[in-house]
């Protein structure tokens, strides 16, 4: 939005054209975002809260969570407030991609807000039925793969890139819209699964937006998308700007979530920043690379599929718990050694990622 004023005043004093500058903008998008965070959290903690609407804690798992009950949640619509604040100021509200990644992020954020309203105010312990939640995740899920094809330019707006082969691209055609729905919906899930300790999940998210911006940034631009050898994606490097946001937003978060927890981000946060992450690395066309800095994610998901799948077909279980960080826990690792773990865990991957720009 302010793009536009500065191309305006632009005519008159030229040093505006400096906002001209992705780089920039995605600055002042993650400080924008943060800065919203730190004056909007305090007050929204105490609104929560004044309502009660605290968290739930099962009384099966580690012992030590029993003191989180009553701790407010559905934080993440801080998140979301931050960064959707902050994409629409400093971004070119012109851009396809722009809309189609923060619509997809918002509408996740209303089926995590429905989930959590259910739960947290009705006192309804399911919820949001799994069904329906999985129903309204898939229609949205396809609806943004869709638009992605629907709106695609060039052929390598629908191939997948193979990371660390330079020659190796596969043309899905209307695949890639199968393919852009697995990675939407399950990155979705996957955040969500990991959202289980006092910032476990929002840093990785953090790092792994902001590569994923990284890819934004250098796909957009053509002549450093042609020395890295990637495909050039003519108005992708505006993402550059909705990650710097969401850094920010999520930065912001971690502030008021970090051990012990001032708040949680419920559903709300959760369904919707697993979200943005998948619908980012489909438009940027690093789904497989998406899959190595977001490893962690993928642990936490693959470790409830074997409980899950071992406990129904033998009657065992291979972890003490599920999610994988709640085994750990279990097994007496204190609650802030499992976050920082996770934490390294993830920067290691996600340089990982980031090498595959230019070793192939």
């Amino acid at each position: 939005m302010l793009i536009w004023l500065a191309d305006y005043l632009a005519q008159y004093e030229p040093a505006f054209r400096v906002f001209h500058y992705i780089t920039l903008r995605a600055i002042l998008a993650v400080l924008t975002a943060l800065v919203i965070s730190f004056l909007v959290g305090p007050g929204m903690i105490r609104r929560l809260s004044y309502y009660k609407i605290g968290q739930t804690v099962r009384d099966d798992g580690p012992q030590t969570h029993l003191s989180k009950a009553g701790t407010p949640t559905m934080g993440g619509a801080l998140i979301l407030v931050a960064m959707a604040v902050a994409v629409l100021l400093w971004s070119r509200l012109d851009n396809r991609y722009v809309w189609i990644v923060l619509l997809t992020t918002l509408a996740f954020g209303v089926v995590g807000l429905v989930d959590d309203y259910r739960k947290l105010v009705l006192r309804d312990p399911k919820g949001l039925p799994a069904r329906w939640k999985y129903l309204w995740q898939s229609l949205l899920g396809l609806a943004a793969a869709y638009a992605l094809f629907a709106t695609a330019r060039a052929p390598a707006e629908t191939q997948l890139i193979v990371p660390f082969f330079k020659n190796v691209v596969v043309d899905l055609g209307p695949w890639f819209i199968l393919l852009a729905y697995f990675v939407i919906v399950g990155s979705s899930n996957a955040v969500n699964l990991t959202d289980g300790l006092d910032g476990l999940a929002i840093l990785p998210t953090v790092m792994v937006a902001g590569a994923l911006g990284i890819f934004a940034y250098v796909s957009g631009h053509h002549y450093l998308s042609k020395y890295l050898l990637i495909p050039y994606l003519p108005g992708v490097g505006e993402l550059t700007i909705f990650c710097g946001a969401l850094v920010g937003a999520g930065l912001g978060f971690l502030w008021f979530n970090a051990y012990p927890a001032q708040v949680f981000m419920g559903d709300v946060g959760a369904l919707a920043l697993g979200a943005a992450l998948g619908v980012v690395a489909v438009s940027v066309r690093q789904e497989l690379v998406l899959f190595i800095m977001g490893g962690l994610f993928v642990m936490e998901t693959v470790s409830v599929i074997l409980q899950v799948a071992s406990f129904r077909l033998t009657g065992r279980r291979i972890f003490r718990m599920a999610p994988l960080h709640h085994h750990f826990e279990l097994k007496g690792w204190p609650e802030p050694r499992v976050i920082v773990r996770f934490w390294i865990i993830t920067v290691i991957l996600v340089l990982v990622g980031l090498a595959t720009l230019k070793i192939r």
